[in-house]
């Protein structure tokens, strides 16, 4: 069935899915797709294409991305017959102290970090994640992968319009941070505009050491020293020790069922795990009975939010540091009592539940290659372009992540040295009967899990097809509680509801007399990609839809 166009609500105003058969590549930039699609054509596997379509977008998207931040994949390896699941995030830094971190925030006037500056600034996991990416599963040379980012750093690449969008708002609140973010990110003092050439020397530089020297040239080599060297002049709390003792975790992926399909996310301290609590919670209901779009549809899905983000906001943090009930989390007995607080008004109070009873701005991009790999990767700077904090002669940013710990030492996501905040970015995955079905991810901080299972719904519920699933009309609740706020917080007032101009206004106003605080937002509701492989056919089908400058494409 067609699904309704996300701007005028009729039906089958989307564009079509793009099919291939030897490879698929789908970003947020299509400079970046077609960098990763060449990479296939040259004989790289999707995790080449992958590592080599990041590398561009951390050059053509910094609002997005960067090897300043983190990075978190779900690979299927068609040799194996499994998924594999990669955290790339990083730590806190060793050498500052829960009470040194509240000295600071006390001279700023500040219960909470900054969202710029040099406080918020965590170890950056994306290259030692392109890495174990690469040594596991890659097999064209790291040279060969990033020499198509070094070129365009080079000689420049005409930036795309909602990127240079979102850069323009993001050079006034950040040129004035430590470091070279000004002569690094601007064109004398402004940001470029959309099909403006923009380089960045700097950032092929960086590029070509870690081309040259490995992962190594960056956590204990010039780039680490220069950090180092950098963070002591200007006050701030990164050592060459801490990128020293960086290490990425491969880990387990996990599942719920949900109508046949084995849906996939990465456990915490990301947020994937809180789509699965969604699905359990709404898969009783005859979701297709109800109607896309429709007041008693979207009333469901708000209220299994609420209650997932409320155990998101209690539970969800590094599992190093705390014992983590996630398989009470995701298990259908739980979602089955938590499924007993939704009622036909929206709810105003919403506390986390006891999983305990029950244990047993970002980019996105997916690939997949004529073997059958399919890679599921998503990565960040938080908030943009991160802190703002370059370091002169680096070419990149640092992210912000730090400023997702809470300052409530009772709290699981409390700040500690050398611990891994709370994380928003998510990859996800699709399994059926134990074969590879979706690759799919949606960007965008809380909106992301909303995102995952409004998709995975248009899709399994309303039949809706890859392209479709991510043009139709969406929703994103805000107000709930946050990883951020005290451990003895909850939601008190039901929060507030946006939606697209695609969503009906019959439904918004039922939502109203139900007690939802409605609103139509223009932006915030993400950005997808997908790719689909079709077993009897053996193609793949792409999507990346248009509320960004992306692309899918084959061949």
């Amino acid at each position: 069935m067609a699904g309704p166009d996300r701007v005028t609500g009729v039906a089958g105003t989307t564009r079509s899915e793009v099919i291939a058969r030897q490879g698929m590549v789908a970003t947020s930039q299509p400079l970046a797709t077609q960098v990763g699609l060449d990479i296939l054509k040259q004989g790289g596997n999707a995790i080449d294409a992958a590592i080599a379509a990041n590398a561009a977008l951390g050059l053509m998207e910094p609002t997005g991305c960067g090897i300043g931040g983190d990075l978190y994949a779900i690979v299927w390896s068609a040799k194996d017959k499994k998924l594999y699941g990669l955290n790339a995030s990083g730590r806190s830094p060793q050498g500052l102290s829960y009470q040194q971190l509240r000295t600071e925030l006390d001279k700023l006037g500040r219960d909470d970090l900054p969202p710029y500056g040099l406080l918020p600034i965590s170890v950056p996991g994306a290259v030692d994640g392109w890495f174990q990416l690469h040594n596991k599963f890659g097999q064209m040379p790291m040279a060969s992968i990033l020499s198509p980012a070094i070129e365009y750093a080079e000689q420049g690449f005409p930036v795309s319009e909602l990127i240079a969008h979102y850069w323009q708002l993001s050079v006034p609140r950040l040129q004035d941070q430590p470091g070279a973010f000004k002569r690094t990110f601007t064109l004398d003092g402004r940001a470029p505009v959309t099909g403006e050439l923009f380089r960045n020397p700097d950032l092929a530089s960086t590029y070509r050491l870690l081309a040259e020297q490995g992962r190594d040239a960056f956590y204990q080599g010039e780039i680490a020293e220069r950090i180092d060297r950098f963070m002591r002049h200007h006050g701030g709390y990164l050592r060459k020790e801490d990128l020293q003792n960086h290490r990425s975790d491969w880990v387990e992926p996990v599942s719920v069922n949900y109508r046949g399909y084995d849906v996939w996310e990465l456990p915490p301290n990301g947020q994937g795990i809180a789509a699965l609590q969604m699905l359990n919670i709404l898969e009783a209901y005859d979701l297709k009975s109800l109607g896309h779009n429709s007041p008693e549809l979207l009333h469901l899905m708000v209220e299994a939010k609420k209650l997932a983000f409320e155990d998101r906001a209690k539970f969800y943090a590094d599992s190093t540091f705390n014992e983590l009930p996630l398989q009470g989390l995701i298990s259908k007995k739980y979602a089955a009592e938590r499924r007993k607080l939704i009622g036909e008004r929206a709810a105003k109070r919403v506390d986390a539940g006891n999983p305990n009873l029950y244990q047993g701005d970002t980019i996105y991009l997916t690939t997949a290659d004529s073997e059958g790999n399919m890679v599921s990767l998503i990565q960040s700077n938080y908030r943009g372009m991160g802190s703002g904090v370059v370091v002169p002669g680096l070419g990149f940013g640092f992210q912000d992540r730090g400023q997702l710990f809470s300052m409530d030492p009772k709290h699981a996501n409390s700040y500690e040295p050398g611990k891994r905040p709370f994380h928003t970015i998510i990859p996800a995955f699709v399994t059926k009967a134990g074969k590879p079905l979706i690759s799919f991810g949606l960007m965008g901080g809380g909106m992301q899990p909303q995102g995952h299972v409004q998709v995975l719904v248009n899709m399994i519920d309303f039949g809706m097809n890859l392209q479709e699933a991510g043009d139709a009309a969406r929703w994103q609740h805000f107000g709930s509680t946050e990883p951020t706020d005290s451990s003895e917080a909850y939601l008190v007032d039901g929060g507030q509801l946006a939606v697209e101009s695609g969503v009906p206004y019959q439904t918004v106003r039922e939502l109203m007399e139900k007690g939802h605080k409605v609103r139509y937002d223009r932006g915030g509701y993400g950005g997808y990609q997908a790719i689909r492989y079709d077993r009897e056919k053996g193609v793949y089908f792409g999507a990346s839809e248009s509320r960004k400058d992306g692309q899918a494409a084959g061949y």
